[in-house]
Protein backbone atom coordinates (compact mmCIF):
# COMPACT_ATOMS: atom_id res chain seq x y z
CA UNK A 1 0.00 0.00 0.00
CA UNK A 2 1.62 3.07 -0.78
CA UNK A 3 0.68 6.96 0.10
CA UNK A 4 1.47 9.86 -2.66
CA UNK A 5 1.57 13.18 -0.93
CA UNK A 6 1.83 16.24 -2.94
CA UNK A 7 2.62 19.93 -1.05
CA UNK A 8 5.65 21.81 0.34
CA UNK A 9 9.08 20.71 0.76
CA UNK A 10 10.65 23.87 3.24
CA UNK A 11 13.64 25.23 5.05
CA UNK A 12 11.95 26.95 8.56
CA UNK A 13 14.13 29.02 11.01
CA UNK A 14 12.01 29.37 14.32
CA UNK A 15 12.74 30.99 17.65
CA UNK A 16 10.33 30.60 20.68
CA UNK A 17 10.88 32.32 23.95
CA UNK A 18 13.76 30.16 25.03
CA UNK A 19 15.26 28.71 21.59
CA UNK A 20 15.99 29.20 18.08
CA UNK A 21 16.94 27.42 15.33
CA UNK A 22 18.05 28.49 11.66
CA UNK A 23 17.91 26.42 8.98
CA UNK A 24 15.73 23.18 9.65
CA UNK A 25 13.95 20.95 7.53
CA UNK A 26 10.06 21.64 7.10
CA UNK A 27 7.16 21.90 4.57
CA UNK A 28 3.96 20.28 4.86
CA UNK A 29 4.81 17.32 2.71
CA UNK A 30 8.17 17.03 4.58
CA UNK A 31 6.22 16.84 8.15
CA UNK A 32 3.95 14.46 6.40
CA UNK A 33 6.41 11.61 4.92
CA UNK A 34 7.78 11.28 8.62
CA UNK A 35 4.97 10.43 9.86
CA UNK A 36 3.27 8.62 7.45
CA UNK A 37 6.52 6.04 6.71
CA UNK A 38 6.15 4.52 10.12
CA UNK A 39 3.12 2.78 8.50
CA UNK A 40 3.49 2.03 4.94
CA UNK A 41 5.78 3.19 1.27
CA UNK A 42 5.29 6.59 0.95
CA UNK A 43 6.02 8.62 -2.49
CA UNK A 44 6.86 12.61 -1.69
CA UNK A 45 5.99 14.95 -4.73
CA UNK A 46 7.34 18.58 -4.12
CA UNK A 47 9.48 21.22 -5.45
CA UNK A 48 12.92 22.27 -4.32
CA UNK A 49 15.57 24.08 -5.36
CA UNK A 50 19.53 24.28 -6.01
CA UNK A 51 20.06 24.78 -1.87
CA UNK A 52 18.33 21.94 -1.37
CA UNK A 53 21.33 19.19 -1.11
CA UNK A 54 21.77 15.68 -1.52
CA UNK A 55 21.64 15.09 2.41
CA UNK A 56 18.54 16.67 2.78
CA UNK A 57 17.24 14.27 0.25
CA UNK A 58 18.19 11.36 1.82
CA UNK A 59 16.46 12.71 5.14
CA UNK A 60 13.44 13.49 3.47
CA UNK A 61 13.78 9.75 2.35
CA UNK A 62 13.94 8.09 6.13
CA UNK A 63 12.25 5.00 6.29
CA UNK A 64 12.29 4.20 2.35
CA UNK A 65 10.28 7.37 1.57
CA UNK A 66 10.69 7.25 -2.53
CA UNK A 67 11.91 10.68 -3.23
CA UNK A 68 11.80 9.91 -7.06
CA UNK A 69 8.96 12.56 -7.90
CA UNK A 70 11.23 15.77 -5.74
CA UNK A 71 11.18 17.94 -8.46
CA UNK A 72 14.89 19.68 -8.58
CA UNK A 73 14.36 23.44 -10.23
CA UNK A 74 17.69 24.52 -11.50
CA UNK A 75 18.51 27.99 -10.40
CA UNK A 76 15.41 27.89 -8.19
CA UNK A 77 15.79 28.49 -4.14
CA UNK A 78 13.74 26.31 -1.80
CA UNK A 79 10.83 27.40 -0.24
CA UNK A 80 11.74 29.32 3.24
CA UNK A 81 9.77 30.48 6.35
CA UNK A 82 10.93 31.84 9.41
CA UNK A 83 9.02 32.61 12.85
CA UNK A 84 8.27 33.67 16.40
CA UNK A 85 6.24 31.43 18.55
CA UNK A 86 5.07 33.67 21.58
CA UNK A 87 5.40 32.06 25.16
CA UNK A 88 2.02 30.16 25.03
CA UNK A 89 3.35 28.50 21.84
CA UNK A 90 -0.28 28.60 20.41
CA UNK A 91 0.15 31.64 18.62
CA UNK A 92 2.77 33.16 16.05
CA UNK A 93 4.49 35.31 13.98
CA UNK A 94 5.60 35.14 10.61
CA UNK A 95 8.76 37.13 10.01
CA UNK A 96 9.29 35.64 6.65
CA UNK A 97 8.02 33.72 3.74
CA UNK A 98 9.74 33.59 0.42
CA UNK A 99 8.17 31.04 -2.14
CA UNK A 100 11.10 30.47 -3.69
CA UNK A 101 10.51 27.66 -6.46
CA UNK A 102 6.95 27.11 -4.57
CA UNK A 103 5.43 29.99 -6.16
CA UNK A 104 5.22 28.24 -10.07
CA UNK A 105 4.79 24.64 -8.58
CA UNK A 106 2.99 22.75 -11.15
CA UNK A 107 3.21 18.78 -9.60
CA UNK A 108 4.17 16.27 -12.08
CA UNK A 109 3.59 12.74 -10.89
CA UNK A 110 4.57 9.64 -12.24
CA UNK A 111 2.70 6.97 -13.16
CA UNK A 112 3.84 5.15 -9.59
CA UNK A 113 2.98 8.35 -8.03
CA UNK A 114 -0.62 8.65 -10.09
CA UNK A 115 -1.41 5.16 -9.26
CA UNK A 116 -1.15 5.11 -5.15
CA UNK A 117 -4.04 3.65 -3.29
CA UNK A 118 -4.35 6.79 -1.35
CA UNK A 119 -3.30 9.97 -1.76
CA UNK A 120 -3.01 13.14 0.40
CA UNK A 121 -3.39 16.71 -1.13
CA UNK A 122 -1.49 19.09 1.45
CA UNK A 123 -1.89 22.84 1.79
CA UNK A 124 -1.52 23.85 -1.55
CA UNK A 125 -3.58 25.84 -4.22
CA UNK A 126 -7.09 24.30 -4.31
CA UNK A 127 -7.19 24.22 -8.11
CA UNK A 128 -3.63 22.42 -8.13
CA UNK A 129 -5.34 19.93 -5.63
CA UNK A 130 -7.89 19.18 -8.39
CA UNK A 131 -5.56 18.47 -10.63
CA UNK A 132 -3.88 15.94 -9.04
CA UNK A 133 -6.59 14.11 -7.82
CA UNK A 134 -8.16 14.04 -10.99
CA UNK A 135 -4.51 12.41 -12.16
CA UNK A 136 -4.83 9.99 -9.10
CA UNK A 137 -7.70 7.50 -10.52
CA UNK A 138 -6.36 4.02 -8.61
CA UNK A 139 -6.68 5.91 -5.23
CA UNK A 140 -9.20 4.47 -2.97
CA UNK A 141 -9.24 6.82 -0.25
CA UNK A 142 -7.85 10.92 0.00
CA UNK A 143 -7.26 13.42 2.49
CA UNK A 144 -7.15 17.06 1.89
CA UNK A 145 -6.34 19.79 4.51
CA UNK A 146 -5.91 23.55 3.22
CA UNK A 147 -5.80 26.91 5.28
CA UNK A 148 -7.89 30.36 5.36
CA UNK A 149 -5.40 32.19 3.17
CA UNK A 150 -7.63 29.09 0.20
CA UNK A 151 -10.74 29.84 1.80
CA UNK A 152 -10.57 33.99 1.78
CA UNK A 153 -9.02 34.15 -2.28
CA UNK A 154 -10.30 30.54 -4.03
CA UNK A 155 -13.30 29.36 -2.18
CA UNK A 156 -14.97 28.26 -4.80
CA UNK A 157 -11.98 26.23 -5.99
CA UNK A 158 -11.66 24.56 -2.58
CA UNK A 159 -14.94 23.87 -2.08
CA UNK A 160 -14.98 21.99 -5.31
CA UNK A 161 -11.74 20.30 -4.29
CA UNK A 162 -13.52 19.30 -0.81
CA UNK A 163 -16.52 17.28 -2.43
CA UNK A 164 -13.96 15.18 -4.31
CA UNK A 165 -12.29 14.05 -1.47
CA UNK A 166 -12.77 11.10 1.07
CA UNK A 167 -11.69 13.23 4.01
CA UNK A 168 -11.10 16.95 5.09
CA UNK A 169 -8.56 17.76 7.75
CA UNK A 170 -8.64 21.76 9.04
CA UNK A 171 -8.26 23.30 11.71
CA UNK A 172 -11.32 24.23 13.90
CA UNK A 173 -11.06 28.27 13.41
CA UNK A 174 -10.92 27.22 9.57
CA UNK A 175 -13.64 25.15 9.55
CA UNK A 176 -15.54 28.09 11.30
CA UNK A 177 -14.31 30.75 8.59
CA UNK A 178 -15.07 28.25 5.62
CA UNK A 179 -18.81 27.88 7.06
CA UNK A 180 -19.97 30.72 9.15
CA UNK A 181 -20.78 28.56 11.83
CA UNK A 182 -20.48 29.08 15.59
CA UNK A 183 -19.59 25.60 16.52
CA UNK A 184 -17.27 22.66 14.98
CA UNK A 185 -20.14 20.37 15.00
CA UNK A 186 -22.07 22.68 12.93
CA UNK A 187 -19.35 23.59 10.86
CA UNK A 188 -18.94 20.04 9.94
CA UNK A 189 -22.72 19.28 9.87
CA UNK A 190 -22.43 22.50 7.31
CA UNK A 191 -20.23 20.53 4.79
CA UNK A 192 -22.21 17.30 5.05
CA UNK A 193 -25.41 19.10 3.82
CA UNK A 194 -22.90 20.18 0.33
CA UNK A 195 -24.23 18.51 -2.93
CA UNK A 196 -20.65 17.19 -3.20
CA UNK A 197 -19.13 16.64 0.27
CA UNK A 198 -16.42 14.26 2.17
CA UNK A 199 -17.79 11.09 4.35
CA UNK A 200 -15.36 12.16 6.83
CA UNK A 201 -13.97 15.28 8.43
CA UNK A 202 -10.99 15.97 11.44
CA UNK A 203 -11.02 19.30 12.98
CA UNK A 204 -7.11 20.05 14.02
CA UNK A 205 -7.96 21.34 17.73
CA UNK A 206 -3.84 22.39 18.64
CA UNK A 207 -3.21 21.83 22.34
CA UNK A 208 -7.10 20.55 22.75
CA UNK A 209 -6.69 17.23 20.69
CA UNK A 210 -8.71 16.72 17.48
CA UNK A 211 -12.02 15.74 16.42
CA UNK A 212 -13.66 13.85 14.25
CA UNK A 213 -17.12 13.78 12.28
CA UNK A 214 -18.44 11.32 9.78
CA UNK A 215 -21.53 11.93 7.23
CA UNK A 216 -23.52 9.02 8.80
CA UNK A 217 -23.75 11.04 12.49
CA UNK A 218 -20.31 9.10 13.95
CA UNK A 219 -17.64 10.91 15.95
CA UNK A 220 -15.05 11.25 18.20
CA UNK A 221 -12.61 13.09 20.06
CA UNK A 222 -9.18 12.70 21.29
CA UNK A 223 -6.98 14.81 23.80
CA UNK A 224 -3.51 16.35 22.81
CA UNK A 225 -1.28 13.67 24.87
CA UNK A 226 0.36 15.31 28.22
CA UNK A 227 3.54 16.28 27.86
CA UNK A 228 5.91 18.28 30.10
CA UNK A 229 7.19 20.58 27.41
CA UNK A 230 6.30 21.68 23.99
CA UNK A 231 9.48 22.81 21.72
CA UNK A 232 8.65 23.87 18.88
CA UNK A 233 5.21 23.06 17.12
CA UNK A 234 6.14 23.85 13.66
CA UNK A 235 4.80 20.88 11.33
CA UNK A 236 2.66 19.32 14.15
CA UNK A 237 -0.33 19.50 11.83
CA UNK A 238 1.22 17.57 9.20
CA UNK A 239 2.43 15.29 11.36
CA UNK A 240 -0.77 14.38 12.54
CA UNK A 241 -2.01 14.24 9.31
CA UNK A 242 0.81 11.79 8.33
CA UNK A 243 0.24 9.60 10.93
CA UNK A 244 -3.81 10.14 10.72
CA UNK A 245 -3.52 8.92 6.60
CA UNK A 246 -0.48 6.40 7.16
CA UNK A 247 -2.46 4.47 9.88
CA UNK A 248 -5.45 4.13 7.36
CA UNK A 249 -3.17 3.17 4.41
CA UNK A 250 -1.95 0.41 6.52
CA UNK A 251 -5.17 -0.94 7.53
CA UNK A 252 -6.11 -0.87 4.02
CA UNK A 253 -3.36 -2.62 2.84
CA UNK A 254 -3.94 -5.65 5.61
CA UNK A 255 -7.81 -5.72 4.38
CA UNK A 256 -7.97 -4.47 0.80
CA UNK A 257 -11.93 -5.13 1.36
CA UNK A 258 -11.69 -2.26 4.20
CA UNK A 259 -14.16 0.12 4.54
CA UNK A 260 -12.72 3.58 6.48
CA UNK A 261 -15.84 3.92 8.53
CA UNK A 262 -15.75 5.43 12.37
CA UNK A 263 -14.34 2.94 14.24
CA UNK A 264 -11.30 2.97 11.87
CA UNK A 265 -10.77 6.86 11.70
CA UNK A 266 -10.81 7.17 15.45
CA UNK A 267 -8.07 4.87 15.97
CA UNK A 268 -6.39 6.87 12.96
CA UNK A 269 -6.76 10.23 14.95
CA UNK A 270 -5.33 8.37 18.30
CA UNK A 271 -2.21 7.44 16.38
CA UNK A 272 -1.49 11.05 14.90
CA UNK A 273 -2.27 11.98 17.62
CA UNK A 274 0.93 9.96 19.73
CA UNK A 275 3.16 10.76 16.44
CA UNK A 276 2.50 14.66 16.72
CA UNK A 277 3.61 14.14 20.25
CA UNK A 278 7.01 13.21 19.56
CA UNK A 279 7.37 16.07 16.75
CA UNK A 280 6.55 18.82 19.05
CA UNK A 281 9.23 17.50 21.26
CA UNK A 282 12.03 18.78 19.04
CA UNK A 283 12.56 21.82 16.68
CA UNK A 284 11.27 20.79 12.95
CA UNK A 285 11.46 16.96 12.24
CA UNK A 286 14.22 16.29 14.66
CA UNK A 287 12.89 14.23 16.41
CA UNK A 288 10.67 12.07 14.15
CA UNK A 289 14.26 10.94 12.98
CA UNK A 290 15.84 9.43 16.09
CA UNK A 291 11.86 8.03 16.59
CA UNK A 292 10.80 4.07 16.62
CA UNK A 293 7.61 2.36 16.22
CA UNK A 294 8.18 1.07 19.85
CA UNK A 295 8.52 4.31 21.62
CA UNK A 296 5.63 5.36 19.29
CA UNK A 297 3.11 2.48 19.66
CA UNK A 298 4.05 3.36 23.95
CA UNK A 299 2.14 7.08 23.55
CA UNK A 300 -1.14 5.19 21.48
CA UNK A 301 -1.17 2.75 24.62
CA UNK A 302 -1.16 5.72 26.56
CA UNK A 303 -3.40 7.77 24.79
CA UNK A 304 -5.90 4.31 25.22
CA UNK A 305 -5.63 4.35 28.77
CA UNK A 306 -6.39 8.11 29.01
CA UNK A 307 -9.80 7.89 26.74
CA UNK A 308 -10.60 4.26 28.14
CA UNK A 309 -13.45 3.99 31.28
CA UNK A 310 -15.25 1.30 32.93
CA UNK A 311 -18.86 1.83 33.07
CA UNK A 312 -20.39 1.19 36.32
CA UNK A 313 -23.80 3.13 35.95
CA UNK A 314 -25.18 4.39 39.05
CA UNK A 315 -29.09 6.01 39.75
CA UNK A 316 -29.86 9.36 38.81
CA UNK A 317 -32.56 11.95 40.49
CA UNK A 318 -35.04 13.96 38.40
Amino acid sequence: MTVTVVGSIAFDAVSTPTDSRDRIHGGAAFHFAQAASFFTDVRVVGPVGDDYRDEDVALLGTRGTNTDDVERVAGGKTFFWKGHYHEDLNTRDTITTELGVFETFEPKLSPASAEADVLFLANIVPAIQRAVRAQATKARWVALDSMNLWIDIARDDLVAAIGEVDCLILNDEELAQLTGARTTYSAAQAIFGWDQAPSSIIAKQGSYGAQLFTADGGGFTVPVFPLESVVDPTGAGDTFAGGVVGYVAARLAADPSLIVDRDVLAAALVYGTATASHNVEGFGAERLFELTGDALLERVAKLDSLISFTDVTVPLRG
